[in-house]
């Protein structure tokens, strides 16, 4: 979990299967143009909140077992690389189900999708509560994440074609601010539990989360005015395939991988380098460490506002930089010099997902909703080999071996973004 900075909202920039729609559509009257009230919707402060809200309590679900694992390796007796599946297995199932969602948005509309996702995600989350094993709960994990991508595609897609283009970078920053500040909660919340009560406890809490989040959301969030409904399976496939084959939305969904190998890989395994000597962290001061993303929610409204003024490229290389300088200070074996280095690098992946999410709307043009689908499959494909991958790094290397994993990573994202993006 776009906006179309570069794109004007006339006719012209749309292909001949939609041109009758088009001259249809300019008939209406002239409160539906780019200038009108329905058109300013988006950036007014009740859209706003509950865009802030959509993403709150959808992130809210999704790494919530980070700060657990260390505790989930001991009541489990399993490997490092076991538990972190608890943490793989929904970023994985929102990868497999992004592009389908997509293609579903693109036909049944925007904000029924988004309501049924939510509402769909209290149930896993509420059972995983009732895991007796850690494959039980894996099981759980994956179902939770297969409704995420209702939320995130559907979310991206509507603010690209609702948002007047000046404010679509500080739009998308908001719901983005709103899924850093959910991350936070709940792994903030998990650790707390973990440590006065048990790990089961913050399923249910966090469950109930979700259900006042999509109630704010039905309420709040007004139904889409400039949704252009694909007819039939035919024309979804047949945008999915021009999405393909367009070098910079391939581009963007390999830095949209990138983004998240990397995120996810250094806040999974931080958590044993901190467990482990001479930190020692239990569950509740593991999950207050991730108070460095609220540094994001901050950070990441004015990397929009950096966006709408400076582009896409020179956003991204200024993240990667802060991204990299993050993650050497978390080699010297200093609390707060660790602490503050994972805060510039989640501040750096936040600007980072704030230019690449909004370019695919740059790019795709039309289907936005399906281009948006498979940049989240991409997208969160990366956040599960994040997972998985540096584990077989960690158990050769430890911590510093893994640093070193993502700071190559960092270099190839720069790469693509040189050679392909345009701004």
């Amino acid at each position: 979990m776009s906006p179309v900075s570069g794109m004007k909202a006339s006719s012209r920039q749309y292909p001949q299967d939609e041109y009758m729609f088009r001259i249809k559509a300019a008939r209406r009257p002239i409160m539906e143009s780019a200038e009108s009230p329905q058109a300013a919707a988006g950036s007014g402060t009740g859209v706003l909140f509950a865009l802030f809200v959509t993403g709150y309590a959808t992130f809210v679900n999704l790494y919530v077992t980070q700060p657990l694992l260390p505790q989930f390796r001991e009541i489990f007796h399993a490997s490092e690389l076991m538990v972190s599946l608890t943490v793989s297995a929904p970023v994985l199932a929102v990868a497999l189900a992004a592009p389908l969602v997509g293609l579903l948005a693109d036909t049944l509309g925007r904000k029924r999708v988004i309501i049924a996702a939510m509402l769909g995600i209290c149930l896993p989350t509420a059972l995983a509560a009732t895991s007796g094993t850690l494959n039980q709960l894996i099981v759980w994990r994956f179902l939770q994440g297969l409704f995420i991508p209702g939320i995130i595609a559907v979310v991206m897609a509507y603010i690209s074609e609702e948002t007047p283009l000046k404010r679509v970078g500080s739009t998308m920053a908001t719901y983005i601010a709103g899924t850093v500040v959910g991350g936070f909660s709940g792994r903030f919340i998990a650790g707390l539990c973990a440590t006065h009560y048990n790990w089961r406890v913050a399923f249910v809490y966090i469950g109930a989360i979700t259900l006042a989040g999509c109630l704010v959301t039905l309420w709040l969030l007004p139904r889409s005015t400039k949704f252009i409904r694909q007819t039939g399976t035919a024309a979804s496939l047949s945008s999915l395939r021009l999405h393909l084959k367009n070098p910079q939305l391939l581009a963007t969904y390999a830095i949209g991988f990138n983004v998240l190998f990397c995120q996810v890989g250094s806040f999974t395994y931080i958590n044993f380098y901190l467990a482990d000597a001479p930190f020692g962290l239990g569950p509740a001061a593991l999950g207050a460490i991730f108070t460095v993303y609220l540094i994001g929610a901050v950070i990441t409204p004015v990397s929009g506002m950096i966006l709408d003024r400076i582009g896409y490229r020179r956003t991204l290389m200024i993240a990667v930089g802060i991204i990299a300088t993050g993650m050497l200070l978390t080699l010297i074996r200093s609390l707060p010099v660790i602490i503050s280095g994972l805060a510039l690098a989640s501040t750096g992946v936040f600007a980072c997902q704030a230019a690449a999410s909004s370019y695919v709307g740059k790019a795709a043009g039309t289907a936005r909703s399906s281009a948006a689908g498979l940049y989240v499959a991409l997208y969160y494909f990366g956040g599960g080999m994040g997972s998985i991958l540096p584990g077989f790094i960690w158990k050769e290397t430890g911590w510093a071996g893994c640093v070193v994993l993502i700071l190559c990573m960092q270099a190839v994202i720069l790469l693509i973004a040189c050679k392909l993006w345009k701004d």
